[in-house]
Formats: C-alpha cells, structure tokens, sequence
C-alpha cells in the first residue's frame, strides 16, 4: 500500500470505481507536485482554494480541515472517490463540498487548483466561468503529467486568466500558473448543437459531452437498429451522453418508460434537456449515477448501452465490464442488453459468459450491434 505524501498529510487514496487488486494508483506526481507548490505559498488558514477535476480527491482530501476547500468537477464517481477518501482517512465524508460542473461555484477563491482534463473544452468552459469569482491576487496553478499537457492549455490559460509561467519538470509532471489580469468578459462557447437527420433533432452538448461536434460513429451505427414494439417496458439508456439513444428509442415507442443515467453530470444535464427538448413532458427519469449500481434488481426490461473504453487516460474494458454486469443485475429474466461496440474488442465472448444468449442484430466494418438476453 503506496501512501499520498504531501507537506499537508499522509493519506491512503483508492481509485473509483474500485477494483480488487488495483495496481493503479488513485494519485500521480502532478498532485504532489500541485500540492508543494500550494504549501510553499504559506496561505492562511481562511484562504478559499477552488480545486477543479480532482479524479479522485487527492488534492481535496489533502487540504480539508487545512484551507478552506471547495471542489467541483464532471465526473460523479470522482465526487464518491472523494467522499470515500475523506471517510477512509478520518474526515467527515462532506467536510469538502462539492459542485458539479452543471452547476456554479460562488467565489471569490484565493487559489485554484486544477488538474487538465483530457477534454480540453470542459478546461476552457471552468477558466470563463471563474471570470468574476477570483480574488484580486489570485493564482490558478493548472497540473498534468507533461504526457497529457498539450500547449493548448497554457493558451486557455492566457487567454481567460492572465500571464502563465511554465514550471521546470518534476517526476515527469509539469504546473502551469497563471495570475489574474484584466480580461475582457468572454461569453462562452457551450453548449454546442448539431442536426441528426432520423430521427430529426436537433441535439445539445454541454462543454464535456462525448462527441459534442456530432453524433460518433459507433452511435450512428446503433441508430437503425434500436428495439421497436416494446409496449410499456423499462428502459435504461446507460453511459447516456447527450440522451440520443434513449430519445430516439423513445420516439419509436411512445409507452415505454424511460431511465437515463451518465457518471457525468455534463452528459446528465445535456439528456434531460435534449428530452424535454424532443418529447416535451413526457416522464422520464436522468440522473447522475454509478452505472446502474444503485438500480433494484431485475427491475428494467432493456438496457442501451454504447460503452466506453477508457476513464480519464487509462484505456481498458474495465468499465464495460462493470456495466455489462450492471446490466445483468438490473434485468428481468428474459430482459435484454443491446450494445454497440468495436469489432476488435471482443465484446460477444465477454456477454457469453454473463447471459444466456447473444446474438448478432447488426454489423459495419467496424462496429457490431450486440443483443444479448438474460
């Protein structure tokens, strides 16, 4: 067991979601490298440090109780990594608040401390909205290990905050550190729109939404092939995005009962309005969720699902995996888990070994559509 060592404490940190024998680490070195910057700036205790796409709550959970600590990011599983990392180590779980990144944040913050995300229209969406809630002397101190910091983001940086300077190297991890400076007021870009054909809409994306510029491959694949004549049956769509298959199999069966859930409240927030936005005030459920790990067994009828193949920078079918098995969990016998996924993957022997029958309802070059019955 690897301890988090920082000038602020010593914590023993797990990923989400979490795996028997992990051998990632829930902490890299640009968190430490963040957090002896922090220190070495002597803040006083009352200072309002912003920490933003913490993965895990290292930085968070290693200032509570420390400086006066508000986080914020898109990820849910990151807000219960934090949670858990607070409980684990002898703090209250909500001695951090947390504000999801469809929501805002009050100002003003002393600090901001942020880890780069991959997607670097979420990085700019949080550097316009912290125009108005920064301290006259603020510093926003942005981290990556340098493999994963493209220069795009110092020019965000600039371009929003003010003059940035570029850290020296340290175990392979890089701080870029920008202080306030006049800016003139900048209006955002997000959420983004484009047109789908058939069914016709017109979709939504919030600023972190998979695809955001327009409907991806796999999904456009998937498209044609959704379930038709389901009566009034229980529907998940899991993984949601911007909520396109779940409305689109909603349009073609008006009495189904509908259930969208995303671990990313960017994603969650874009469905919801995208539904009300296609099928007015039809009911339907969205929310952010762990999958569908809190959803009553053998309780849905059918589950959509398009899966990723990466968390953050780590690419795996760790969390297909977990959803495929979600999914069987939240089916009734008889229910059934439709799926669209690269070929190369592999994903038909994977569902032979949770349901019962799998079969082949599509193909292109690259995708296959999956149907697999519990």
């Amino acid at each position: 067991m690897l301890l988090f060592t920082t000038p602020y404490a010593e914590l023993d940190l797990i990923r989400q979601p979490d795996q028997a024998n992990d051998p990632l680490q829930a902490f890299d070195a640009a968190d430490q490298y963040l957090l002896e910057q922090l220190h070495a700036q002597n803040l006083q205790a009352s200072s309002r440090v912003l920490v933003l796409n913490d993965s895990f709550g290292a930085l968070a959970a290693s200032l509570a109780g420390q400086l006066t600590v508000v986080s914020s990011g898109d990820s849910h599983l990151a807000r219960i990594a934090l949670e858990k990392n607070l409980a684990n180590n002898g703090k209250a779980f909500d001695s951090v608040p947390f504000v999801p990144a469809s929501a805002q944040w009050q100002g003003p913050f002393d600090r901001v401390l942020v880890r780069v995300p991959k997607t670097l229209a979420l990085l700019e969406e949080q550097l316009i909205r912290l125009q108005g809630h920064l301290a006259p002397d603020a510093q926003v101190m942005a981290g990556a290990m340098i493999k994963h910091l493209p220069r795009a983001a110092g020019d965000l940086m600039e371009k929003y905050i003010g003059p940035v300077q570029a850290s020296l190297a340290q175990k392979k991890a890089r701080l870029l550190t920008a202080t306030v400076a006049d800016r003139p007021v900048a209006k955002s870009p997000y959420p983004t729109r484009y047109l789908l054909d058939a069914p016709a809409l017109e979709l939504l994306n919030h600023a972190n939404v998979f695809c955001r510029e327009g409907l991806d491959i796999g999904t456009r694949a998937f498209l044609p092939h959704l379930p038709r004549n389901l009566g009034n049956a229980r529907v998940a769509d899991l993984g949601c995005g911007n909520g396109v298959l779940a409305i689109s199999c909603a349009l073609a069966n008006p009495d189904a009962q509908f259930t969208l859930v995303d671990e990313s409240y960017m994603a969650v927030q874009s469905a919801q309005e995208n539904w009300q936005a296609a099928l007015g005030q039809r009911p339907v459920t969205v929310l952010p969720a762990d999958g569908l790990a809190g959803v009553e067994k053998q309780s849905l009828d059918v589950v959509l699902c398009n899966p990723p193949f990466h968390q953050q920078q780590v690419v795996g079918d760790f969390l297909a995996w977990r959803m495929f098995q979600q999914a069987r969990e939240a089916l009734v016998v008889g229910g059934a888990l439709y799926i669209v996924g690269n070929r190369h993957l592999g994903y038909h022997s994977k569902l032979a070994r949770l349901f019962r029958g799998v079969e082949q309802v599509a193909a292109t070059p690259k995708f296959v559509i999956l149907k697999a019955r519990k």
